[in-house]
């Protein structure tokens, strides 16, 4: 019998190379290679950082870049969502407000604790020196439901919820004087969706109203910062088409009354030959289908991922 494959994403050890790209006077993208990216905002008076990266020392890596481009004091930390991997380096930035939607804020009360139990032991080593992070939570000290505008100076700085998709919390950072988005994990580029806890019917919609910004410039969840409109339409696109066929594929196979190992396995042969080699493709499909197979059968929201039910999953679709 062959070996079982490492679970989730724990071999996965290679260090990846940072980039920090200037988008405008005002927005950078701390990118590295398909792991978690953050946006930074530099107004007039204050500096906005955009997701935090997974813990208080990886975080350093980015203030050392922001102290590089200006000594404005990093005021705001803005979270696009509740994953552990966007919010628990939050306490590196001392930030005098922690921006969230209600929504967000609502998923961090109901499952936080076991999200960030069940994402450290997925992806050892996003978490690097996890000991860092202080005990609890991150909470948002303000939240807001739909819209947001923060004057950071005279520059306008738009808080947003589209939609649903990656989760049900979803914001993105919208600068329109400078038509840049920082999306969140709305827009992958060539790095493959998470969609553990998604809402796949709204995520196209979603996508939509992102485009109807016409951005010109955008800081997707993971992958390369996009500088060009062609480059953004690729980003908005690759990813609706990723979520769009995963969901088709899962839906036609629930439809028969296929379990879904074996709706895993037809989804996994459709999807492979065009997204196998996008970023942490085997490591997100199981739990992609799983929970699109969830959407289409009897579980409108997701359910809640815990350090236990990852390796039941992974144990009946990789087993």
């Amino acid at each position: 019998m062959s070996q079982p494959k490492t679970f989730a994403s724990q071999a996965d050890l290679e260090e990846k190379k940072v980039s920090f790209t200037k988008l405008s006077d005002h927005a950078y993208a701390y990118t590295a290679e398909g792991d978690p990216n953050t946006g930074i905002v530099i107004g007039d008076d204050a500096v906005m950082v955009i997701d935090t990266q997974a813990t208080p020392v990886m975080a350093q890596d980015v203030i050392r870049r922001i102290r590089e481009v200006t000594d404005k004091p990093i005021k705001y930390v803005t979270l696009s969502h509740y994953h552990a991997v966007r919010v628990l380096g939050a306490s590196a930035y001392k930030p005098q407000q922690i921006i969230a939607s209600q929504d967000t804020y609502d998923l961090i009360v109901q499952r936080g604790e076991q999200d960030k139990a069940s994402e450290i032991g997925r992806f050892p080593r996003l978490f690097q020196a996890v000991e860092s992070v202080p005990a609890g939570m991150t909470w948002p000290t303000i939240t807001f439901s739909g819209k947001m505008t923060l004057w950071l100076g005279k520059l306008e700085v738009q808080i947003l919820q589209l939609g649903r998709g990656h989760t049900k919390g979803d914001t993105v950072v919208w600068l329109p004087q400078d038509k840049v988005l920082f999306s969140g994990d709305l827009v992958e580029f060539d790095a493959t969706p998470y969609a553990g806890d998604a809402y796949f019917q709204d995520w196209p919609q979603t996508l939509d109203n992102l485009a109807a910004l016409q951005p010109e410039k955008l800081v997707p969840g993971r992958g390369a910062a996009l500088t060009n409109p062609a480059e953004v339409k690729a980003g908005l696109e690759g990813t609706r088409a990723f979520v769009s066929e995963l969901f088709a594929s899962v839906k036609a196979g629930a439809a028969q009354g296929k379990a879904l190992r074996a709706v895993y396995e037809e989804t996994m042969k459709t999807l492979e030959p065009k997204y196998g080699n996008w970023v942490i493709f085997k490591h997100c499909m199981p739990f992609d289908v799983t929970r699109a197979y969830d959407e289409a059968t009897q579980f409108p929201d997701p359910r809640i991922w815990t350090a236990e039910r990852d390796i039941e999953m992974w144990k009946a679709l990789e087993g």
